[in-house]
Order: structure tokens, then sequence, then C-alpha cells
């Protein structure tokens, strides 16, 4: 809960803070490293966390709350506060920081470069060590066909280590060696310096460079032909053909000469996806994706400075780009450009991809991104562990006596002020009961938390506390009582709907809501919001109940004006069911098309001014009829 001191004890005195660019740590009682950041001017920066906490965003306060002090360290410049601050959020892994976990659902393909003689691999391990990946690769037959391919034009070895040093020792080839699978030393037909070559011909040309073994492959062909050796033109030839094979594979979305790293993103306020497509030579060579969970507000050109540190942080020169597209340049955009220059030992440039191609490829990753959070979201929602967790964490972060098995979502719904309805939704044992989701329409009302007392009222009026006289259809519409009531909105539309508990005689119904802009979960007469961490369980099933509630009222508000629309509109002599449809798309309600002119009616194909004169008329009757 927050408190009501306008800021923390541990505030510097005015003047200590200098305005030097710089890193700051804050730190708990025990030391422990909670949150690290860079500024450009310290004092400016850190000003921000010592504003009145009633000012600041809750996971903000939360954090700021939690510290006990804060520190800083002055640095010459911005490239070196961003060096010093990668390089501490890697040592203390700070629990406000944003957190990375890679999405290992894709296999990779994996050179073992520690190895005496490296081999090729299809794997998901992103731990071995000395090992160069490539991908990853949706689908684990599209690197296996990929290796198939490519041993045709690098014979390198895919043998077991135990196969290898079993064939070096006896001076047999290995069995994939006799089958011609596998071209490294234990086949007998190479030394491992010569295995090394064809290695790093491999490495050379996975990483873009593939058109000069094209043109050198094409030339010895041509050679071999003149010379009349079609033999060995004719193995140059399948080379060949494997490559072009392998290019087809990655088809081409850029300039064939450029290498670029692009970052698609998708966010929420607990939660972002990251999709990093790997451009080399025009082609996309690889997809790198992550989740990144965040703990106080950071979000959009903030996020994206985050990723780009985490994504080159260990990076070495020839995996950082000539071109980094992001979709918001990040503040530090300039110093971000320089540290990359460092790293690279050549130019780096960070853009945001306008048009083009390049615009065209962003739209393919943000895509991706955003059906990743779904995903993210969905997997933890539908996991038996994690909704039993969530339903635990619920009880103990509201004060339950026990989890709250049923749990009922309302959501108030209108366009304008007009057409108001609500749902409710209903979530059992962690997971929807969509046959018992129920919409309501509200006719009179004056603002949302009426609308929310009226429809919390009728719904109550079902609960009966002597089951045995209830009416057996209002027992299976409104099965059970809910343990729980969810109101989508802050503390006004809970304090409606405690009233409305209250009016029906139930206060034994638990409640609460939660605020969409902050995430805030709303507990009745309290003065300060229930603030969930946000790897919380808890609150992943509250945003859903409170999204599936939501989705619900809206989709209740179109059909139902569609249905209005159409009954009065039907009455209109000559006007059939294509016209009413044109209308209805076009204006969307009836207050629209009543607010229309006959002139607006008319300019809509196939109406004209007589049967917009009738519309309109029609319209019009009905209003003076009321």
């Amino acid at each position: 809960m927050a408190s009501r001191t306008p800021t923390v004890p541990y505030k510097p005195k005015k003047g200590e803070i200098p305005t030097d660019p710089g890193v700051y740590r804050f730190r708990d009682a025990e030391g422990r490293v909670l949150y690290v950041g860079k500024a450009k001017n310290l004092r400016s920066r850190l000003s921000n966390y010592f504003a009145p906490l009633h000012t600041l965003h809750e996971r903000t306060r939360r954090m700021v709350t939690t510290a006990t002090s804060v520190e800083w360290t002055v640095v010459a410049s911005d490239v070196e506060a961003l060096q010093l601050e990668y390089m501490w959020i890697q040592e203390y892994s700070p629990r406000f920081n944003v957190r990375y976990k890679d999405d290992k659902s894709y296999p990779f393909l994996a050179l073992t470069l520690a190895d005496e003689a490296p081999r090729v691999i299809v794997t998901r391990n992103r731990r071995i060590p000395g090992a160069k990946y490539f991908g990853p690769y949706p689908k684990v037959w599209a690197v296996h066909d990929t290796i198939d391919l490519m041993i045709r034009v690098f014979p390198i070895r895919t043998c077991s280590d135990a196969s290898y040093k079993r064939a070096m020792s006896t001076g047999r080839p290995c069995f994939p060696g006799q089958i011609g699978r596998c071209g490294g030393p234990c086949s007998m037909t190479v030394t491992i310096e010569q295995h090394r070559t064809v290695v790093d011909d491999f490495i050379a040309f996975m990483s873009g460079r593939d058109q000069r073994f094209t043109r050198e492959l094409t030339g010895r062909m041509r050679e071999a032909s003149a010379a009349m050796d079609y033999e060995s033109a004719a193995r140059y030839r399948d080379k060949l053909q494997a490559i072009d094979a392998v290019l087809s594979k990655s088809a081409l979305v850029l300039a064939a000469h450029t290498d670029a790293d692009l970052f698609g993103i998708a966010e929420d306020e607990l939660a972002a996806t990251v999709q990093h497509f790997v451009v080399r030579g025009g082609r996309v060579r690889g997809v790198h994706a992550s989740v990144v969970e965040k703990e106080i507000d950071i979000a959009g050109a903030e996020l994206v400075d985050q990723v780009l540190q985490r994504a080159y942080g260990a990076a070495s020169a020839a995996d950082i780009p000539r071109t980094v597209l992001v979709p918001t340049l990040p503040d530090d955009a300039t110093e971000l450009e320089l540290w990359l220059q460092e790293r690279r030992g050549k130019r780096v440039s960070v853009q945001v991809a306008q048009r083009g191609r390049k615009a065209e490829l962003m739209k393919t990753a943000t895509l991706n991104a955003q059906q990743a959070l779904i995903l993210h979201k969905s997997r933890r929602s539908s996991d038996y562990v994690a909704r039993t967790r969530a339903l635990t964490d619920l009880q103990e972060a509201l004060g339950l006596a026990e989890a709250p098995l049923r749990i009922e979502c309302f959501d108030v719904s209108h366009l304008g002020g007009t057409n108001v309805v609500a749902s409710m939704v209903v979530f059992e044992d962690g997971l929807p009961r969509k046959d018992q989701y129920r919409s309501f329409g509200v006719a009179e009302t004056t603002d949302d938390t009426d609308s929310m007392y009226q429809v919390l009222r009728r719904r109550l009026a079902h609960l009966r506390r002597d089951e045995s006289d209830e009416d057996p259809v209002a027992r299976r519409r409104f099965a059970y009582p809910p343990q729980l009531l969810v109101v989508d909105g802050g503390a006004p539309q809970v304090a409606a709907a405690a009233r409305a508990l209250a009016d029906a005689g139930h206060p034994e119904i638990a409640l609460c809501g939660i605020a969409k802009r902050l995430e805030e979960v709303w507990l009745p007469g309290e003065d300060f919001p229930v603030i969930l961490p946000r790897t919380s369980e808890a609150l992943y099933l509250l945003q859903r109940l409170r999204d599936e509630a939501h989705r619900f009222a809206i989709r209740h508000q179109r059909s139902r004006r569609r249905r209005d629309i159409a009954t009065v509109l039907a009455e209109v002599p000559g006007l059939g069911e294509a016209r009413i449809k044109r209308l209805l798309r076009h204006f969307g309600s009836v207050a629209a098309l009543k607010r229309a002119t006959p002139d607006d009616i008319a300019e809509l194909p196939g109406i004209g001014p007589t049967l917009a004169a009738a519309v309109h008329g029609h319209l019009a009757g009905q209003d003076r009829a009321r």
C-alpha cells in the first residue's frame, strides 16, 4: 500500500546529485541492488523517482518504497554510462529491471567449434561451449533439410563424438563416413586442417557471403566443362543446385547487399515479446524470439534501448550488422550507435523502418511478436499448475478465506453514452465457462457506476438463500453464487458494486476491481490499490477475466447495434436487406443515421434522393411519435 508521505526518507538533499552523466543503483535494507539505470543528467533523472509518491506509476512507487538507499557513479560520457549500466545489470540481475526469457521452442543449427573436428548438429541447447549457432528454424525438419543440402557443398562431420573417437583410433571410417554422410577426418578422406577450412567456408556461407561461393562454383564448373572434365563439372553443378535449394528456403526480402537486424516488439503493461530477424545478404537467416517481463513502468523507446543492450551486450563483432532496424528510436540512439560501433569496429546505424520492403518486414516481425505475446499469456492461463497458483495467489492477495473457484467479471460498454450494454463472464477453476456468459442491456442510466450497480442488482436477484424454492430455469442460468466478483474499473466502479452487494444482501461475496491503465487491483473501502507483482499468476488471471469481459461486451454491443438499425430501417418502403447493410456499414448506429441529412444519406450508392428522404422522414417521425 502506498505511503501518504510526500516522498521516501532517503531522498538526497538538494544539490547533492550531480548533473553529469552516470549510472545509479537503488538498494534495499540488505544491500541488494533492486534497480540499475543510466542518465545523461543524474539530477534530472533521479528527481523523477523522488516526486510525491501519489504521482508515481504504481510499479515505480513499489520500487522506490522497497528501496532504502540510492547511489550513483559519474562517468565521462553517455556511452560509458551505457556500458556501465549493461555491466551492472549483468552482474546484479536486479529484480526491478526487465527480465528476458529466450523462446526455446525453435531448434538451431549449431557447429561445435570447440571440438578438434567440428560437427554440425540440430539442437535447442544454446549453451554448448564454443558453438556457433544459426537459426532458429520454425521446424526441425527444416534444419535437417538444410544440413542435408549443405553437406553436399561443404562436407562437414556429422557423426557423434563416440563414432569420431572410435574411427580416429582404429583407422576405420565412421558409419556415416562409409555411406557418404560424414565429411570429417573420421571419413579418412581429409585432414583435420582441411576439414577446418571447409567449416570456415560453411560459416561464411551461412553468415551471408553466399554470392562468393556461387560465383566460385560457377567458374569452376565452366572451367571443367571447357576442359571436357564433365564428371567434375557435374559435381559442381550438383553443388550449385544444392546452394540454390538452400537459398530458396530463405526468401530475398531486402536488397541483396543488405546486412541488418530487425526487431519487432509487442507489449502490454506487464510483458513484451521480441522477434529479432537476422537478415544477411538480403535474406532472413534466423529469428530469435524472447519474452521481456516488466517490473516498473517501461515502454516504447526505453524498452527498445533495453532490448538492444541485451541483444548486443555479449555479441561478437561479426554478429553486429551495419544496420539495426527498430520500431521506435531510443532517446539515446546516438550513444547506442557509438557503443555498437566500438564493439563492431565499423559504423553502425540504428534506424526506424519507415517505408518500402524494410517497413513491410517490420510489419511481419511485429505481427509475429503480437502472436507470441498472445501465446505467452494463453500458455500461462491454460497450464494447470499456473491456474492453481493463480487462484492461491489471488486468495492471499485479496485476503479471502478460500480460493475463488468461481469468478464472475462484469464490464460496461457504451457508444458515446448510448447503446449501453454490459457483460458477465464466468471462470471456474481458472478456465472460462462460455456457456454461462451473459449480456445485459441498460435502458436508462446516468453513468458507468450507475450502469454497474443496475447490472449487478439484476444478476444478484437470481441468487436465493433457499435453493429449494428457486426456479429451475433460473438455477440453470445462474448455477452457483460466485466466490469473487471482479469489475472492470477502479475505486468508483468497485464502490458501486459494493453498494449493489450490500443492497442485495450478499456481503459474503468477495469483490475487487482491476483498472486497466496501471493494472491496479482495487478493494472496496480502500484508499490505495493492491499492486500484484508482474510475475504474479493472479494478475494474469485477472487480466484475462477483464479482457474477456470487455471482448464479450463489445461483441454484444455491435450485435445489438446491427439488430436495432435493421429493425428500424426494415419499415421503410423500398429499403431492402442489401441497402440496410450498406447503411449499417456506413453510419454504424441509428443515432448516427438520425443526425445525417437527406443529402448525406443520398451519397451512398444505390440510395438516391427519394429513398434518402424516406429514410430521414421515417426516423424523424419516430422521434415525434415518442
